[in-house]
């Protein structure tokens, strides 16, 4: 509870696991780690970094940003198995509040065709698990996966005896969204009243979003008593993806009268957090997306814009600055001095270290040459490039294309590695894009598959900055670049460049 007697929900965080791991989501670590620098300033309470015994880059981007975080707990998913939790032990080292988090399948398809485990053994090995888990952490969450489509009894019997192995909380998920509304509610209100010993746990909740209902089975779930939602920002994650976080908290916020629970989170990052995540994974949300759409606080109908002038509540249940989004101030330009440009990140929510104030402030007195005013979403592109950008393995030196009707397409480029060397070639192509992407296959040495190739405008007019979305495939792994520029071409040259650079510093060779 909290001082006003308000009931206090956890607010647990997977976007870096379950939303990372979904098709097309995938981030290096770079990336990982702005993401989880703008999740505690978010002041989400736990934030699942990762799967550590899933692939190496896995255990180190855990290990590193459990090294970063202070302000929440820092949890790592293992399934019920010894190397499982002897890797999330080593990557939660250096964590200052550290949380091992098992999980078993307990419904009777997974049991018989995933598992091959009797109920008995499940138990068993769950019980195990969380014992072993606790000898080194003393926060372990349990999870029952698949647990909507498990006997309600054998759930309740498990958490009861993981909870007197030391689990401090225990998670009950809607793996494959099967769940609505009513019956979920009803499941969470049985498992609260007869699990032995609930009271000595958290009781969590983790919907994913196959019929849509992620959402509405989460505060079902949280009227009914669950103490925990776990969610994802956007709703990114497997398949229709998770429960979405700036919907949960926000329909706690704004529904207070018939919601009797609130969370810690920080509402005025949302939308920073939203477009954080947006940019690093390249997967975009819908227009008419809950609370951070491009559409959710716009209005164009005249009727509507006649009655949110006169008075906002008529149209508008919450405000736009109440998740952080910015008024479209259009003041900075070439002329701004970088005290006027740190007062704007301020204004803005967006917090960088000296080195990239530096050369953020330098692109932008680059773009504020090529247009007259640099605006709000200019600005908070150039921030969220440039802070989650690899490091550069390849440098673009210079380029040239040359194009026409009856002339085919040809491209010319030079690169400079990190040697120093310099590198140039002049390609044919279908056009002036497929001529310089080959070319810079050709002097790096790789020919990635090009899975998503994406331009579109920040802002309106002539003079807007081009962004590009480049997503490349290699060796079962996916690397997403991203650039700006006023220059089209230019901005997808150093976008598949920037791809190309997360594939390099993965595979060693930018390290």
């Amino acid at each position: 509870m909290t001082s006003n007697g308000v009931r206090r929900v956890t607010v647990f965080d997977t976007t870096l696991r379950d939303g990372e791991q979904s098709p097309g989501c995938s981030m290096n670590l770079p990336e990982k780690i702005e993401v989880a620098k703008i999740l505690e300033k978010l002041r989400v309470d736990v934030i699942e970094a990762g799967f550590p015994i899933s692939s190496p880059g896995d255990l180190e981007s855990v290990k590193t940003i459990a090294g970063i975080i202070k302000d929440s707990v820092v949890a790592a998913l293992a399934r019920c198995l010894e190397k499982d939790i002897d890797a999330a032990r080593e990557a939660l080292a250096r964590a200052a509040a550290p949380r091992v988090h098992v999980f078993l399948a307990t419904s009777p398809i997974h049991m018989e065709y995933k598992l091959k485990m009797t109920p008995e053994q499940v138990l068993e090995q769950a019980v195990s698990s969380v014992k072993y888990a606790k000898a080194f952490c003393d926060d372990v969450e349990f999870s029952a996966e698949d647990a909507f489509r498990s006997d309600p009894d054998f759930v309740c019997r498990v958490f009861g005896e993981a909870i007197r192995a030391g689990a401090r909380t225990v998670n009950f998920p809607d793996t494959v969204g099967y769940a609505m509304p009513g019956e979920f509610g009803e499941r969470i209100r049985y498992v609260k009243e007869h699990t032995p010993g609930m009271e000595k746990a958290v009781l969590s909740v983790h919907c994913h979003n196959d019929l849509g209902m992620a959402v509405a089975n989460s505060l079902s779930a949280i009227v009914s008593g669950a103490d925990q939602a776990e969610c994802t920002i956007n709703g990114i994650g497997e398949r229709a993806g998770n429960a979405s976080l700036e919907e949960i908290v926000m329909a706690l916020k704004v529904r207070r009268d018939i919601l009797p629970a609130e969370t810690r989170i920080d509402t005025t990052q949302i939308y920073t957090a939203s477009r954080m995540v947006t940019q690093v994974t390249g997967v975009k949300v819908q227009p008419n997306k809950a609370i951070v759409g491009e559409n959710a606080f716009a209005h164009e109908a005249g009727i509507h814009q006649h009655g949110v002038l006169v008075n906002r509540a008529t149209y508008e249940i919450m405000t736009p600055e109440s998740i952080g989004i910015p008024k479209n101030r259009m003041v900075l330009g070439k002329h701004s001095g970088k005290h006027a440009f740190e007062d704007r990140l301020e204004d803005l929510g967006l917090t960088v270290d000296a080195e990239t104030l530096e050369s953020v402030f330098a692109e932008f007195k680059i773009l504020a040459d090529k247009k007259k005013l640099v605006s709000d979403r200019d600005i908070e592109a150039l921030v969220m490039g440039a802070a989650a950008a690899a490091p550069e393995t390849w440098k673009l030196d210079h380029w040239a294309v040359n194009t026409g009707s009856a002339l085919g397409a040809s491209g010319t480029i030079r690169l400079v590695n990190k040697n120093g060397e310099g590198k140039k070639l002049v390609t044919l192509g279908n056009g002036p894009i497929d001529a310089i992407f080959l070319a810079i296959n050709h002097i790096t040495g790789k020919a990635p598959e090009l899975e998503l190739y994406e331009i579109g405008a920040i802002t309106d007019g002539s003079s807007s900055q081009a962004e590009t979305m480049v997503k490349i495939a290699w060796e079962g792994r996916r690397y997403n670049g991203r650039w700006l520029s006023t220059d089209v071409v230019e901005s997808s040259i150093k976008a598949y460049l920037a791809a190309i650079n997360a594939m390099e510093w993965e595979l060693g060779a930018g390290k």
